[in-house]
């Protein structure tokens, strides 16, 4: 950017110089952080441009999914589930299934929460999922981290944790922070819990999403929440964590302990991810659409439970179907595939008008290379571009989840960038179409625009400038001794960790420390 500044100051008419008062104070002008709404990419931008279903192909997908809820139904519900479902109208079968009638899902539909908003504990970072408006962030649960340097794959801890929730806070592009990783050094399964909500606390005042791996653990953990938030009434008012909950086992059986957590959290006021991650091919069918038919029954059938719960409780509609590579039935992330399943189900969430999330922006290559920005950069601008509220696992993720890389992490920043520069597409008014800038130029003007006033004008608030991408000539590049883009990833990550401490208020974080064992240092 600094490069284009100098080009534009050296090409100002003399005027504009005057005008302004210099270059160092118009630099310092530029620098200045813009207005939330002069941004020119922020979050909550509205996507829905791309449409690979049509209308009758969304009736159709609707349509199959409820004869699947009502043919073949679900298996395995907890005798919790079963009170709450048949109570509400479902029918479990003699071979134990819960169906459910058409009469009920439309019912639930009609009770379903819209247009609500995930807090941040900073209302800054508040998300307001309506209509197609986009936001990116993280999620996963990755049993490994990238190290870049050593080539490596090591297990992930809840110090990385608590660092890539720490690098998040810093970056702009990346709306909200889910777990990312397992604590892999934390043993007992509450006190990874316990971790791994308190790690993404500390590291950030964006929204949160995290899991439970146990019913028994909800408990401490609400616990730990309300310390945070400063008593539960504080907490029912914003709550600002989501539960990321699987609680189906595709194909149609629900995860009972999964659906256990799922139950209580709603009682508790959490906002809850109703999570269904087939993969085509293996526990989904192998059919794009069908792939999406099983996802939307089974969300479907989430939906009824939690409004059966609560009506109106505020759930995400987590259609999450992966891909297959069918030669061998490892997962493909990264395929164009993946990228139109995560599309299609953008569209059924909003043929029900309800919030929305899905993956994109998974990665199968195992380091930050240029297969990685590619299935990043496909999948993402295509699931911003279809106007998917929530578009999870964006940033990070390598080796089909197993993987996740802080440096990554922060190239993501880049990628969400331009994608969202995207989303926001072409503004057609009065003013970008006049011809006077054009007159100006071509009539007895320089013959080029790039120190008109309109130019200098729209720099910041028009256009969107990469922070580790290199735009330099090769003559530059060469001269500022050949920097490799991985190298300036590097750097802008410590730079962040060196920035970024713990969001907690001190002796908050010394009486939790006190009262949980918590794994990880105050700061890194």
């Amino acid at each position: 950017m600094s490069d284009l500044v100098d080009g534009l100051e050296q090409c100002a008419p003399v005027r504009a110089r005057g005008a302004r008062g210099g270059r160092a104070a118009r630099v310092a002008e530029r620098a200045a952080p813009l207005a939330e709404g002069l941004r020119p990419v922020r979050p909550g931008l509205p996507g829905g441009q791309y449409r690979p279903l049509t209308d009758a192909g969304m009736a159709q997908i609707h349509a199959a999914a409820l004869e699947a809820l009502e043919v073949i139904g679900f298996a395995n519900a907890p005798a919790s589930g079963v009170k709450i479902l048949t109570g509400a109208g479902a029918v479990q079968g003699e071979d134990g299934r819960i169906r459910f009638p058409r009469a009920l899902v439309e019912d639930m539909l009609a009770k379903a929460a819209r247009g609500i908003t995930l807090y941040g504990r900073d209302p800054k970072y508040d998300l307001h999922l309506t209509g197609t408006k986009v936001h990116f962030g993280t999620a996963g649960a990755a049993v490994h981290v990238v190290d870049v340097e050593r080539k490596e794959y090591r297990d992930s801890t809840a110090q990385d944790l608590f660092d890539a929730a720490r690098i998040t806070q810093g970056l702009d592009n990346v709306h909200f922070f889910q777990r990312a990783m397992v604590c892999r050094d934390v043993l007992d399964n509450f006190e990874m819990d316990i971790n791994t909500l308190y790690a993404c606390l500390a590291g950030t005042t964006k929204h949160v999403g995290t899991s439970f791996s146990d019913p028994s653990h909800v408990a401490g953990c609400f616990e730990l929440l309300h310390m945070v938030a400063g008593g539960e009434e504080k907490w029912r008012a914003r709550p600002f964590v989501s539960n990321s909950n699987c609680f189906v086992v595709p194909p149609m059986k629900f995860a009972e302990e999964s659906c256990m957590v799922m139950e209580d959290c709603v009682r508790r006021g959490m906002p809850v991810l109703l999570l269904s991650a087939g993969q085509a091919g293996a526990t989904a069918p192998a059919p794009i659409a069908l792939a999406i038919v099983q996802a939307v029954a089974e969300c479907l059938a989430g939906l009824v439970y939690v409004n059966a719960i609560s009506p109106g409780c505020p759930a995400i509609f987590g259609t999450w179907p992966f891909v297959s590579d069918l030669r061998t039935g490892a997962m493909s992330g990264g395929s164009a595939e993946q990228a139109l399943l995560t599309a299609g189900c953008a569209q059924m969430h909003q043929f029900y008008g309800l919030p929305g999330g899905a993956a994109a922006g998974i990665s199968d290559s195992k380091l930050p290379d240029m297969q990685a920005g590619w299935e990043q950069g496909i999948t993402n601008v295509l699931a911003g571009l279809s106007g998917l509220n929530m578009v999870y696992e964006a940033v990070g993720m390598h080796a089909s989840l197993l993987g996740f890389c802080l440096e990554s992490l922060v190239l993501g920043d880049d990628i969400l960038g331009q994608v969202l520069r995207c989303v926001r597409g072409i503004d057609v008014t009065p003013d970008s179409t006049s011809i006077e800038a054009m007159k100006e130029v071509c009539l007895g003007g320089p013959g080029h625009y790039l120190g008109s006033m309109q130019t200098l004008g729209l720099m910041q608030t028009e256009y969107i400038y990469p922070v580790v991408g290199n735009r330099m000539s090769p003559k530059e590049w060469n001269e500022a001794g050949r920097p490799e883009l991985l190298d300036k990833a590097i750097a802008r990550k410590n730079e962040l960790l060196r920035k970024m401490g713990n969001t907690i208020d001190p002796e908050l974080d010394a009486l939790i420390r006190s009262k949980f064992r918590i794994h990880f240092r105050n700061e890194g």
